[in-house]
Formats: structure tokens, C-alpha cells, sequence
């Protein structure tokens, strides 16, 4: 079992209730409570009023039902005192002469606070103005059993384990009206938002339920926590089905489906909420929202520190799962490069010119330009494009240059730089034999040399081919491949890269590009600058820098999510666990993270090339970075 620092462990549970038999609901609350401690949960959700039941009608004016929920509940918190579980739960509360749907938030046998509901529903279907009044602005003091407990709508529980975890409450109705109070809570510092309800079920209800908890938790920047009424509830009028959501950013982490067992877990990652938060200029903090501040402890300093993940991490995060969605991914890619490409041609009115060298990258381009070429009605054969065979080059990765361009209809050139490679290595005195770096980077140099003056001589505009996985390694030629006039695949990762290239394979008819586009998706990727052995490549680029995959994660973790080294290292062993062994993750990632910050001077003069997701490393805005950064207190041991 492999531990996560950075994520906290929570759930939303609905227990099967007894209406008005609060001693009943109480033991099921308790249970569920102890379960949770059981299963390393820190914070737990439960419906509204479901210590007395959300459906009581008129008996919630009575005075015994509301000292059973009050009694109830001081039952709850002291047998749960032993468990490390900040909970929620609902029940009615008689405060200043009138009754309250409210929240009770304890933890370790401390009650924090409670939460009136603000909203009250009004519509002609729904009572509950009959029973309850609308909080109070404002918080108040609430006097329980000698102690003096913050009772208002404006309370955030701080955990002092770890600052990010702040935990605001709302009850049912308040998160569906006009203006949510989570809008003010996160404003204020929420990271998180219980929303406990008693949501009846009716036709299409759930799927509005995960629209709602979606964009709300996206909008925020929040993680949300909703946990629903049901099994137990009187269905006189309605039926409640326990469907509880956790969503983090806009997607569901987990879910109860209606009418299932009513708990829902997962692991929500307050670290990347946070870096979001920190990143995104339009999140609103606003210093007028004055809320008061509970802290607590769970008396546990790894509060943080999952021992194992119930929710996946993906080890393709650039990459869909779905089939179909990655399909649609893909297709969308290239339509943003080809149009982004179609304007750069249009405006400068100039010829696209390109190297073909019959490997991914060069094939993407290439496909990317002759759709930018349709999309302007013009003549694919004015395309320039070249292959430039030298001392790595193989038969395959030069038939398949050829073949490509053919099926494109596109003419293909061949020009043979390798008297100009000889000839400029004799110049500078360097034996052809000595297969360092200047002979492979002399290679690089020649080709963008002679791509520049066929521009020149075309009215041409160098397409450049580059990834975001090469440009984030700086595994580019200074002033060979690293430079371009217009770069299409710079804000494609090399994960994705291959399954752009395998979606038009698949879904061509053309057979002649579709089996040309399977045989370069199976040749290995290779700058070709080393000689061949026996006919084939030699010069494997994942032997020499690492798997792309791996490095594609550690980007993604790096620069959009904003993780530590130690986290990724954690997370890439989950991900990666029954593939690659934690010493060889390790050794890939100090090197990512050496070739990351030593190779900011290749990014820093980069060609404009299209954003295509949310991480890009172009100068101008995207990520800017001194050259001369220093890496140590990213090192890991």
C-alpha cells in the first residue's frame, strides 16, 4: 500500500432512519460515524434533519421531539468523542423562540457550531415554512449544556493540522437559490462545502442534482460534499433515494447512485484546489465577508497523508479514459492546430514549409497543414515538404515519408544533407567517427538551415514540429529543431500526440494513409542521428531521457496541478505501480526535473505556436521562468 500526502479522505452517508424516533436514528448515525473512523475518513456528511428525519410535518413544533434531537445528539458526539471524524448532521433546533433546520459540525466530542439553513422553500408544493424560520444574518451564541457554541451562517471550521482544509456548511435549499451562501463561504476561504439535504426524488432530479453540485464546485474552486435523505423518510408526499455526490473542480469523484447504499467516499485534493485557486486571477476573495473562524484538530498530524486512494489517478492525464471522449479530444486538437495555422498562412499569404521525417511529430504536422490547407481551399500541392535523409536514417522512416505525403497528396522532396553535414564537420575539425554531441546536433543545425532558405526561396513559412513533452525536456537542437517561424505542436504532450495520429487512422478511409499512419505509430521514437544497426533505429529517444508517459505525469503534476516532487513521486507510484518500479520512477523524475529547469533558455525564445489545453509553456504568458532558476529545493533525495 502506497501513502498520498495532500488529499483528506471524506464521505457523504445516508443512514436508514425511523421518522421522529431520534434514540433510533441516533445508533445509525453513531455506526456510521465508527465506519468512518474505521476506514480513515476525516470528514462526514449526513442528510438534513436526519436525526429526527426530514419529514416529522407538524411535530417538529413540539417540544419533545425537539429535546429528543438535542439529546439525540449530545448522544452522538459522546460516544463518537474516540473518533477522528469531523461530522455533520442535521437536526431542528429551537434558538431565541422559533425552530431551526440547522447543521451540527463536531468533531472528537466537540460540538463547533451549528448552521441554520437561510433559504427556506416557498414554492406552494413545500411546507417547510410552516416549521422553520430562515437564519439570522450574522452568527450568534448558541448555550449548550453550559457550553457557549457559534450558531450563525457564517462560520468556516479550520482544521489546524492543515490550514488548507477549510469546511463551510449549507442546508439543503441554500445551494439551488439565486446566490448560494457558498458563493461568500469560499470568498472567504472555504475549500470545502457540505451541503447536507433532504431532496426528494422525482423524474430527472439526479441529473440535475450532478449538474448543479458540478458547476457549483467548478465555479467556486471547491471541493462539494452533498449528502441526501433516504431510506426511512416518510413517503406520504415523496420519495428520498440517498443520492450523495462528492465533486472536486467540476467533476464527480464519487457517487451514491439513487436508490443504492447511500455512501459515497473518495479523496479530495485540497493541494491542487489550492495552487487552482492561486493561479486563477478571477477567483474572488472578497475581505468583507467577515466569518468567523472555528478550529479544531483531529489530534492526528497525518490528516493528509491517505494510506490508499479509493479514486483513480490516472497515469494518461492528458489523455481521456472514455473512447469516445478521447475520440472527440482528438479531433478537437487538430481542428484548433489547423485553424490557428489556416491564419497564420492566410495573413502572411505565404507557403507552409515543413521537414518530413517518417516519425510522429513530423506526421502531425504535416497532417495538421494539409487540414489548415482545406479549411483555406487551397492547393495541398504547394505544400513544401522536405525529408532530409542523413547518417540515422533508416529505410523505414524515409519510405514512410514518402508514403504519407503521397496519400496526402502532397509532393515530398528528398534533399541528402550528408555531404553538407561531412563537409561543415571537416570545417570545424570534428572526426566523423566521434558520435558526441556536435555530430548529432550538426545534423539537427543543417536541417533547419536548409528548411529556412527553402522558405526563404518558396514565400514559405517553416512549420515546426516540436511537443510539449520535448519542449518541457528541452530535448531540442538549440537553433536546429528548437527553432521554427510558426510552431503547431507545442502545446501537444507526446501521450496525446500518438493517439491524435491513431484517431485518424482509425476513422480514415483513404487506406493508403491509414496504413502508412500504423506502420509510423509502431516505429519507435527516434531523432535518427546515430547510425543504424543492421538496417534498423539505433537511437532510442525513452532510453535516453526516459518513457514519455512518465514524463508527460510529471508534467501535468508539475505545472497544472502544482505538485511538490515528493507528491508526484507518490502519486506517479500509484499510477504507475504495476508497470514501472519506484527506484526507476525516481531516477526518471530527478532527471525530468534537472532537464526542466536547466533547458528554460530553449522555452524562452520559443516560436508562437496555439494554446491547446490547460498547460502550455509558451513565454508570453503561459509559464514564465528565469533562465538561471535554480532547481535545489525541487530535489528530491
Amino acid at each position: 500500500m502506497i501513502a498520498v500526502l495532500g488529499y483528506v479522505k471524506v464521505a457523504a452517508a445516508t443512514p436508514s432512519i425511523k421518522v421522529a424516533d431520534c434514540a433510533y436514528n441516533a445508533e445509525q448515525i453513531i455506526a456510521l460515524i465508527k465506519k468512518a473512523e474505521a476506514e480513515n475518513i476525516r470528514l462526514l456528511c449526513m442528510p438534513e434533519l436526519c436525526i429526527t428525519g426530514s419529514t416529522c410535518g407538524d411535530l417538529f413544533s413540539h417540544k419533545i421531539l425537539l429535546e429528543s434531537a438535542k439529546a439525540a445528539l449530545l448522544k452522538v458526539v459522546a460516544e463518537s468523542a474516540e473518533c477522528r471524524v469531523l461530522s455533520v448532521v442535521g437536526l431542528p433546533m429551537e434558538f431565541l423562540g422559533k425552530v431551526f433546520n440547522v447543521a451540527a459540525v463536531f468533531c472528537r466530542g466537540n460540538i463547533l457550531g451549528f448552521v441554520p439553513k437561510e433559504n427556506i422553500p416557498s414554492r406552494d408544493d413545500v411546507s417547510e415554512f410552516r416549521h422553520f424560520t430562515p437564519a439570522f444574518s450574522g452568527n450568534y451564541v448558541f448555550h449548550l449544556n453550559g457550553q457557549e457554541l457559534s450558531f450563525g451562517t457564517d462560520i468556516i471550521f479550520e482544521c489546524k493540522d492543515y490550514c488548507d482544509f477549510m469546511l463551510s456548511v449549507e442546508v439543503g435549499e441554500d445551494t439551488w437559490v439565486q446566490r448560494p451562501p457558498s458563493v461568500t463561504h469560499t470568498s472567504a476561504g472555504a475549500t470545502i462545502i457540505a451541503n447536507i439535504s433532504a431532496s426528494g426524488e422525482t423524474v430527472g432530479k439526479a441529473a440535475h442534482r450532478r449538474m448543479v453540485m458540478t458547476g457549483q464546485s467548478e465555479r467556486l474552486l471547491c471541493a462539494y460534499v452533498y449528502a441526501n435523505a433516504g431510506y426511512g423518510e416518510s413517503t406520504t408526499d415523496k420519495v428520498f433515494s440517498a443520492h450523495n455526490i462528492i465533486c472536486e473542480n467540476g467533476k464527480i469523484l464519487a457517487e451514491s447512485p439513487p436508490f443504492g447504499d447511500g455512501f459515497a467516499v473518495s479523496e479530495i485534493d485540497l493541494h491542487a484546489l489550492n495552487h487552482d485557486r492561486r493561479r486563477a486571477h478571477d477567483f474572488y476573495v472578497n475581505q468583507k465577508f467577515k466569518h468567523s473562524i472555528e478550529v479544531f484538530s483531529f489530534g492526528d498530524k497525518n490528516v493528509i497523508h491517505c494510506e490508499s486512494l479509493t479514486r483513480k489517478i490516472s497515469p494518461y492525464p492528458f489523455v481521456p479514459e472514455d473512447e469516445n471522449e478521447r475520440a472527440t479530444r482528438c479531433t478537437e486538437i487538430i481542428t484548433i492546430q489547423a485553424h490557428a495555422l489556416a491564419k497564420r498562412l492566410e495573413h502572411t499569404g505565404a507557403q507552409a514549409v515543413l521537414g518530413v521525417s517518417g516519425g510522429l511529430d513530423s506526421t502531425l504536422a504535416l497532417l495538421v497543414s494539409a487540414r489548415a490547407y482545406e479549411k483555406l481551399g487551397a492547393d495541398k500541392s504547394k505544400i513544401v515538404a522536405v525529408t532530409m535523409p542523413c547518417f540515422g536514417t533508416t529505410e523505414r522512416t524515409k519510405g514512410n515519408a514518402y508514403k504519407l505525403c503521397e496519400a496526402l497528396g502532397i509532393p515530398c522532396r528528398e534533399i541528402d544533407i550528408t555531404e553538407m553535414v561531412r563537409q561543415h564537420l571537416r570545417d570545424i575539425n570534428h572526426p566523423e567517427d566521434n558520435h558526441d554531441i556536435t555530430y548529432e546536433n550538426t545534423q539537427a543545425r543543417v536541417r533547419t538551415l536548409v528548411l529556412m532558405n527553402l522558405a526563404n526561396q518558396n514565400n514559405g513559412l517553416v512549420i515546426g514540429s516540436g511537443g510539449l513533452s520535448e519542449l518541457a525536456l528541452g530535448w531540442a537542437t538549440y537553433n536546429g529543431d528548437h527553432m521554427s517561424m510558426y510552431g503547431v505542436n507545442a502545446g501537444v504532450p507526446k501521450t496525446l500526440v500518438r493517439h491524435i495520429v491513431q484517431n485518424i487512422a482509425v476513422s480514415c478511409e483513404n487506406q493508403k494513409l491509414k496504413s502508412v499512419l500504423e506502420d509510423i505509430l509502431a516505429t519507435p521514437v527516434s531523432p535518427e542521428l546515430l547510425p543504424p544497426e543492421n538496417g534498423e533505429i539505433s537511437q532510442h529517444t525513452e532510453d535516453i531521457v526516459g518513457p514519455y508517459e512518465l514524463h508527460d505525469f510529471f508534467i501535468y503534476h508539475t505545472l497544472r496541478k502544482g505538485r511538490e516532487p515528493s507528491q508526484i513521486l507518490e502519486l506517479a507510484n500509484v499510477a504507475f505501480n504495476k508497470k514501472y518500479p519506484p527506484e526507476e520512477i525516481k531516477k526518471w523524475l530527478k532527471i525530468f526535473i534537472s532537464r526542466f529547469f536547466s533547458q528554460q533558455f530553449k522555452r524562452n525564445c520559443l516560436p508562437e505556436s496555439p494554446k491547446i489545453g490547460s498547460v502550455s509553456l509558451s513565454p508570453r504568458g503561459d509559464w514564465r521562468m528565469p533562465s538561471d532558476a535554480m532547481s535545489n529545493s525541487w530535489t528530491i533525495g
